[in-house]
């Protein structure tokens, strides 16, 4: 089965193209280095062509809300009509646990754009909800700084390995599309505040983490379980501790 996979050279599409592969589909990687653009709509119909599944982990290369929130509406409504006109059955998209509990916070408002814009295609569908990535935690860090301290909530955390996220991701891809949304998230469950601390200190970072209930996340305050997954959801198999010491 041939498989498209918009953002198919970045951190978690690489990983989704080799799954696929050794699954033993025909995963095709699209992205702009590739000669697929899916924020202009160049190379997507070549792309498209004969692909049975197309799946879209690209992501925005701005943060800014209203960059962030044009990236996502328009390369999804490009990537949806080539799906249309090459008769694709089956579009899976990657998304965040708790992108509607947070409208505060200009990127999750951009995924749910774009979850909004899936649902409402025709195409039939499955969307794939993460928590955040063990990958991310210097960005974190790096985002959530002032000054020498990193001011961070003590909510429940539940993060993931990019390699599980990638998994979970490519499963949905070969099964049937859902029409709806599944979660996935890291086997433990940390205080925010905590493991970031625990991070830096691992790596030897000099920032202090300063515990604030009411600090930001992107412009949205945090409630206890605004980023942890519901029941019911796939729990990854990589373990903080095995992550980091890897």
């Amino acid at each position: 089965m041939k498989i498209v996979v918009i953002g198919g050279t970045g951190l978690i599409g690489s990983k989704v193209v080799r799954d696929l592969e050794a699954r033993g589909h025909e995963a095709v990687a699209a992205s702009p280095s590739t000669g697929v653009d899916a924020l202009t709509g160049e190379g997507l119909a070549e792309a498209l062509a004969g692909a049975s599944v197309v799946v879209d982990v690209a992501n925005s290369p701005s943060f800014e809300p209203d960059a962030v929130l044009e990236f996502f509406r328009t390369s999804t409504r490009n990537t949806l009509d080539a799906e249309k006109a090459a008769g694709v059955g089956h579009h899976v998209a990657l998304s965040i646990v708790g992108t509607r509990r947070l409208p505060g916070n200009g990127y999750f408002r951009a995924k749910v754009a774009q979850e909004d814009l899936i649902k409402e295609s025709g195409v039939p569908y499955s969307i794939v909800h993460a928590t955040q990535f063990f990958e991310f935690f210097p960005w974190i860090a790096r985002t959530s700084a002032d000054g020498d301290a990193v001011r961070l909530a003590p909510v429940l955390f539940q993060p993931i390995a990019a390699e599980d996220v990638a998994g979970a991701v490519a499963e949905a891809a070969v099964e049937a599309p859902l029409n709806g949304d599944a979660e996935v998230a890291g086997p433990e469950r940390f205080r925010f505040d905590e493991i970031i601390r625990d991070f830096l200190e691992a790596t030897g970072d000099p920032h202090r983490v300063v515990t604030d209930p009411h600090a930001p996340y992107f412009g949205a305050e945090l409630s206890e379980e605004s980023l942890v997954p519901g029941e019911g959801a796939r729990l990854g198999e990589v373990r903080y501790a095995d992550w980091l010491r890897g």
